[in-house]
């Protein structure tokens, strides 16, 4: 492992270990420098952005073409990278501690992986067997990359904050570094998910609800953006296609 990826991930512990930090999700090369330049101390892809920048939808990239993704951001910057590696693309928890050993591979400080099946959730036994498979994979390769576990079940609708504590509590039993349940729009429900896997750091998603001085003050270790820039670039982007469009139909 290069001594470069090991300093990284060491920096990247330690961003956890205290205070608060926000963690922004470019989708290409030029989005990750631009965020190093403005002196961000971290950066994590976006599954969806980096989908909508080659022309498809979230979830529809195969592995190799994620972990393509993930060399080229981690190629780009000497900022940590987190990776959004979704529900670790593979069935069983055999493939996504393979997966997970490639992800590592790639050079990134730190990876995530959710509970969700398609647009359900896996039952919460199988969902602890795949994050123990993501701890084996990192201890084995002993290069401290921080694992992340995700709950998708309020975000999709399909559990309540109740179970995605419960949730999150197993996943830190059963190895996770740092806990996320992307959709938690209130302060209190935050409070209590903060509460129940402390010591270990939360991550929250960025609302429109939510600021980031209330997330610090309510015990948050790291604020990330999801999709948040790219919905907004496309945003830009779309209304500046119209404006010219539309223009020249008025000529």
């Amino acid at each position: 492992m290069s001594p470069d990826w090991t300093a990284r991930r060491k920096a990247f512990h330690a961003l956890h270990e205290r205070g608060c930090f926000v963690l922004p999700n470019p989708w290409d090369i030029g989005g990750a420098r631009r965020l190093e330049a403005l002196g961000f101390q971290a950066i994590a892809s976006t599954s969806a952005g980096y989908a909508w920048s080659v022309g498809r939808q979230d979830g529809e990239l195969s592995r190799e073409q994620v972990l393509d993704h993930l060399r080229a951001l981690c190629g780009a910057t000497d900022l940590p990278v987190n990776a959004d590696f979704e529900s670790g693309f593979a069935e069983t928890s055999e493939g996504v501690g393979e997966s997970v050993r490639l992800a590592v591979a790639t050079g990134v400080a730190g990876l995530s992986i959710e509970d969700r099946e398609g647009e359900d959730l896996y039952s919460i036994a199988r969902a602890v067997e795949r994050i123990e498979a993501a701890r084996q994979a990192i201890d084995a390769s002993d290069d401290r990359a921080l694992l992340v576990g995700r709950t998708e079940g309020v975000l999709i609708g399909k559990s309540d904050v109740d179970e995605a504590i419960r949730r999150l509590v197993a996943y830190s039993a059963a190895g996770a570094d740092c806990l996320y349940a992307p959709g938690l729009d209130n302060l209190p429900d935050i409070r209590r998910v903060v509460a129940a896997v402390a010591p270990k750091p939360v991550n929250v998603l960025l609302l429109d609800a939510l600021t980031i001085p209330d997330l610090v003050a309510a015990g948050v270790r790291r604020v990330s953006t999801g999709a948040a820039l790219a919905k907004a670039s496309w945003g830009a982007f779309e209304a500046a296609a119209k404006s010219l469009r539309d223009h020249v139909s008025g000529s």
